[in-house]
């Protein structure tokens, strides 16, 4: 049976850097899975927009002429719950990683990196991916080791930011290998593909800077983003 197919998924962007938005821009015009629905070079107009207008994805820089993309998040996130967003930016640091990641961010991409294939990056966000640029993923993966390893933080502060770095669907992913399926196994209980289930393992790879299904379940189990390593079925 051949899946039917979506139409294309309706993409926002909000970045003042002209020359960048307009990169973004024709990659996004450029394939036929998404549509640009708008583009902004500031934050004003685009909360403005986003009261009588929806999307299916927002892509936002953090540092804006009239404010902070984290405003946008979170207006949109109460505004159409259903739209995924994702940041690219500049700074690295956990503070705006921790920040926007709360503000309802599944993504967290740093301008630096070599993808700069947006239009791929959001056909896999809209196919359950959360990508976060390994740079920025192991600065926040040491800095969740820190929490953890302190005597002064509350497990509460210490395990919230280290759930937050997997998605739902990448914790699920990460349960069933813990318990020892294998991806055809894990793609048939989620009902999804086998090639989804691949990008998910490698999200988690990256997240967690590991190099295997072991590592993984060990990194995971130590920081409380999965509760034990499981029994194979």
């Amino acid at each position: 049976m051949h899946a039917t197919a979506h139409p294309p998924w309706r993409v926002v962007l909000i970045e003042d850097h002209d020359d960048t938005r307009r990169f973004f821009e024709s990659c996004i015009e450029q394939n036929t899975g998404l549509l640009l629905a708008a583009s902004f070079g500031a934050l004003t107009p685009a909360l403005r927009w986003f009261e009588s207008h929806g999307a299916d994805l927002l892509v936002t820089d953090l540092q804006l002429p009239d404010g902070s993309g984290i405003t946008a998040l979170k207006a949109v996130a109460r505004l159409h719950p259903a739209c995924d967003k994702l940041v690219i930016t500049m700074f690295g640091d956990e503070d705006h990683v921790v920040a926007s990641i709360e503000a309802g961010a599944v993504g967290y991409v740093h301008k630096d990196a070599n993808m700069l294939d947006i239009a791929q990056v959001l056909l896999d966000v809209k196919q359950g991916a959360s990508p976060i640029s390994p740079m920025v993923a192991r600065g926040l993966l040491a800095r969740l080791k820190q929490l953890k390893g302190s005597p002064d933080a509350t497990s509460e502060l210490a395990q919230a930011p280290a759930t937050a770095l997997l998605t739902k669907r990448e914790r699920e992913m990460l349960d069933l290998l813990a318990r020892g399926y294998m991806y055809a196994e894990i793609a048939s209980l989620s009902a999804i593909s086998l090639h989804t289930v691949q990008g998910h393992v490698k999200n988690i790879y990256s997240k967690l800077a590991v190099r295997s299904r072991a590592e993984a379940v060990f990194e995971a189990s130590r920081l409380g983003i999965i509760s034990s390593f499981g029994s194979p079925p």
